[in-house]
């Protein structure tokens, strides 16, 4: 499996190298993540592993959630414990607000906890979170357009898009025409982003460039499968 953690951006600031070279690098505190499940090709149809990060208070976590860390009796466990169907390990841990899987076969169990220390002699990430939400945007914000002349003959339009169709054939606009719309707010990766520095007491991770999102969104941080 490609070795990944969760956690959230912290912020951005530099560090300095042994000559004296400043270096921009954006701060992640990942881990620790509670394994919560490991999906196998005889149970699930696939491989991956199961990551939860942060704690989540039980009184706001739904009965789905608090039985994905926990064994809670039920009507189906009831039937399918009759029915000689062995029952999923629980990690049995508190449940938590941020999960997701990664794709392959890992030597972990659930239950165990992967660190900032997975990445240790790892050079490169790939790190995805959610963009910056910017709302409704016009061409110029959204897809760097130059705008309209700023001279005599151009009227009220010195910010608009300009034409956006064809003549009479095939006269219409195309699919994927760039306009103005909602901006940011959408999944994001960033890739081949070098480690910096490993913080494994901490659980800091430093690397080197900017990442998706604002201060304190979560974001999903895998060794990078980019050559070069």
């Amino acid at each position: 499996m490609t070795k990944g953690i969760l956690g959230r951006k912290v912020g951005s600031t530099q560090i300095f190298q042994e000559d004296g070279t400043a270096v921009p690098v954006t701060v992640l505190e990942v881990g620790p993540c509670h394994v919560l499940q490991v999906k196998t090709v005889e149970r699930d149809g696939y491989e991956a592993v199961q990551l939860g990060y942060e704690d989540k208070p039980r009184r706001l976590a739904s009965r789905s959630e608090r039985g994905q860390v926990a064994a809670i009796s039920s009507k189906r466990s009831k039937r399918l414990s009759a029915g000689g169907v062995e029952a999923a390990a629980k990690p049995d841990c508190e449940p938590k607000k941020f999960v997701r899987e990664f794709r392959g076969g890992a030597d972990v169990e659930v239950g165990s906890e992967v660190t900032a220390a997975v990445f240790e002699g790892i050079e490169s990430v790939d790190v995805t979170g959610t963009s910056k939400g910017r709302g409704f945007a016009g061409v110029m914000k959204r897809h760097n357009f130059s705008g309209q002349r700023a001279s005599h003959g151009v009227k009220k339009c010195h910010r608009h898009a300009g034409g956006t169709s064809m003549a009479t054939y095939p006269g219409r606009t195309f699919k994927g025409q760039k306009m103005a719309g909602r901006y940011g707010g959408v999944k994001t990766t960033v890739r081949n982003l070098k480690i910096a520095r490993v913080d494994t007491e901490n659980n800091l991770l430093l690397v080197r460039g900017a990442v998706p999102g604002p201060n304190g969104g979560y974001v999903v941080v895998r060794e990078t499968n980019k050559l070069g």
